[in-house]
């Protein structure tokens, strides 16, 4: 089949589409492949033989399917194997899942089934295949989950409470590996930024979901991020430290949110973003919003839109720009001094106490962190 290729790839998408069945060499002549991506179908069934000759592969995406047991027969034939994604399949924990259960459990294989969970039978629900003891697997009886030989009524066995799992970026969100590690979130209820998002993620879209607060080391880690979609969210605040660390980032949309400003510091790491985009919140323009058009001021190079006023009712609807250039033009009430000018260049008030007096009133006026020593000298350059 892939004798139709120029060159026989070495990525395959399969995702999303309507796969029921994986049979016996079904990617024969596909040897060069390095990635493969089947999540999202119907697959219920993965024969042994299936991925016989995949012996570059890399990265194998299962999940999002229907597979409720799969042998480690199936794997064998692909050594260099580093990523095996099987969440969200109804993983029934009993004996014929014994051998893929105790390979997943290898130390050497940390990256092959994370956060996969058992449906059945009723007491393993919800527990990580990694966690399982598989020495138990073959001595429950198939139909009650209970040890052979033990005529306990299965009526009367206490219910275990279900498991509070925390929010995973790789269990809740579809990863797309090819052509770059993307990472979509998007409608998945989300209230906050999940735990978990891999080191060498491209493309995150978080959009359409609830978060209403960034953290400081939400995106810790995710060094090699180009692109982060946050709008549609109920964004009010963003932690200073929360974009830290993303010096390659290229776009960041928050646009449609409930931001009012964005506080100091918050843009300090992004060195080369190209785009952003800020329409649909409500700017309040006020001295909070300067560190915003301060930042875009120094860097030119980054495309934005959106940046209006919202309130006060009196700048509703001019630039953020605009506003904050028409404040710097106005000189504030309490800058002003009393004295005119010609007190401060009337050559004759030189050296006079009046002269003294006036540069005392103008110390009194900064911080008390910037006073001078109480100590004054007046010296006259001729």
């Amino acid at each position: 089949m892939s004798k139709i290729w120029s060159r026989e790839p070495k990525h395959l998408l399969l995702a999303r589409n309507r796969i029921k069945v994986l049979r016996d060499g079904a990617f024969f002549g596909y040897g060069s492949l390095t990635s493969l991506d089947l999540q999202q179908n119907q697959i219920s069934l993965v024969e042994e033989g299936t991925f016989q000759g995949l012996t570059r592969l890399r990265t194998l995406l299962l999940q999002h399917n229907r597979l409720g047991t799969l042998s480690e027969e199936a794997l064998i034939p692909m050594p260099n194997l580093r990523y095996l994604r099987l969440y969200d399949n109804p993983w029934n924990c009993e004996c014929p899942m014994d051998s893929l259960i105790r390979t997943l459990q290898v130390p050497s294989n940390r990256n092959l089934g994370n956060h996969a969970r058992c449906a059945e039978p009723l007491r393993q629900r919800n527990r990580k295949l990694k966690e399982i003891d598989a020495e138990l697997l073959c001595k429950e009886s198939p139909s009650t989950g209970t040890p052979q030989g033990d005529q306990t009524d299965p009526t009367s066995l206490i219910q275990p409470s279900p498991i509070r799992s925390k929010q995973d970026a790789t269990a809740l969100c579809h990863t797309y590996i090819f052509p770059q590690i993307r990472l979509d979130c998007r409608n998945r209820g989300l209230t906050k930024v999940p735990t978990g998002i891999p080191e060498d993620v491209v493309h995150i879209d978080l959009s359409h979901n609830a978060i209403r607060h960034l953290r400081a080391k939400d995106f810790h880690g995710a060094r090699s991020l180009r692109t982060l979609n946050l709008s549609h969210n109920k964004m009010e605040h963003i932690d200073t430290g929360s974009l830290s660390g993303l010096l390659h980032l290229r776009e960041l949309d928050l646009s449609e949110n409930g931001l009012y400003f964005v506080q100091y510091g918050v843009l300090e790491d992004l060195y080369f973003l190209s785009q952003l985009k800020l329409e649909g919140n409500p700017w309040v323009c006020d001295y909070s919003i300067h560190y915003m058009v301060y930042w875009l001021r120094l860097h030119p190079a980054v495309k934005h839109s959106g940046l209006l006023c919202h309130s006060p009712p009196e700048h509703t609807g001019e630039s953020v720009e605009e506003y904050v250039h028409s404040y710097n033009r106005e000189c504030p009430k309490e800058r002003q001094h009393s004295r005119t000018d010609s007190d401060q260049t009337d050559p004759e008030l030189w050296n006079t106490p009046l002269e003294a007096q006036g540069e005392l009133e103008e110390e009194e006026q900064e911080p008390s962190h910037l006073r001078m020593p109480q100590k004054y000298q007046i010296i006259r350059l001729s």
